[in-house]
């Protein structure tokens, strides 16, 4: 069962500004990665379901940061509603999935879990939005058009709030353009969750890195306010 309500987990994502995507088989590592990212002052974690046996990872993940309030913790790279089902059983406190599938916003709807499912065009955002999506994933935000199909899409649809993944990095001017065109937040995987800092251990750059870039988010915001 979710430990934050869906209003809860909806609100720490567009406070914070940053959800980072990451995926490892070792629970260790996988610890470590989030303690790090959590000292910088993030707050919800998107652990992806990209390997065999992910969802055992997650849970003693879970266990491990249950009684952490900094910490919550989602599952990505979800397709079919028999997943959801087995995350949000194991804790899951949010859904994100590459794809949008009505079925999935069923069972998350059902149990008050925010979803936020990969959208491709304005017409898949209108279709999440009727189906209960509150923070629409555009994914993968730089094929599909970057910042710039980010504020199109805001022209005609200025309530729809946003998270782009995909073509994020963790640089001043990224961040800056990303906030510009009107996203309510990011999703930043393997450019924040480096491999290179996990293969060297080095997991004080991790936080770091993670601490300059919601730094760049508020200030982006301060410059262009949208939501805030």
């Amino acid at each position: 069962m979710a430990k934050y309500s869906r209003l809860n987990v909806l609100n720490s994502m567009v406070e914070t500004g940053m959800v980072p995507v990451f995926y490892h088989a070792d629970i260790e590592v996988a610890t470590k990665i989030v303690r790090a990212l959590a000292e910088a002052g993030v707050r919800c974690f998107e652990f992806t379901n990209r390997g065999d046996q992910a969802h055992l990872v997650f849970q003693e993940l879970y266990r491990r940061f249950a009684g952490d309030r900094r910490v919550i913790l989602g599952a990505g790279s979800i397709l079919d509603p028999a997943t959801a089902a087995l995350y949000i059983q194991l804790g899951a406190n949010f859904i994100v999935g590459p794809v949008l599938n009505p079925e999935v916003a069923k069972v998350c709807n059902r149990r008050k879990i925010a979803y936020s499912p990969g959208c491709g065009s304005l017409s898949e955002v209108s279709a999440a939005e009727e189906l209960g999506v509150e923070i629409c994933k555009v994914f993968p935000g730089k094929e599909v058009g970057g910042p710039g199909f980010v504020e199109a899409l805001r022209g005609p649809m200025p309530w729809t709030y946003i998270m782009p993944t995909g073509g994020v990095d963790p640089s001043e001017e990224s961040i800056n353009a990303w906030i510009k065109a009107g996203v309510a937040c990011v999703g930043m995987g393997s450019k924040l969750v480096r491999k290179d800092l996990i293969a060297a251990g080095d997991y004080a750059e991790m936080t770091r890195l993670a601490g300059l870039t919601l730094g760049w988010i508020q200030t982006a915001r301060q410059q262009h306010p949208i939501f805030w």
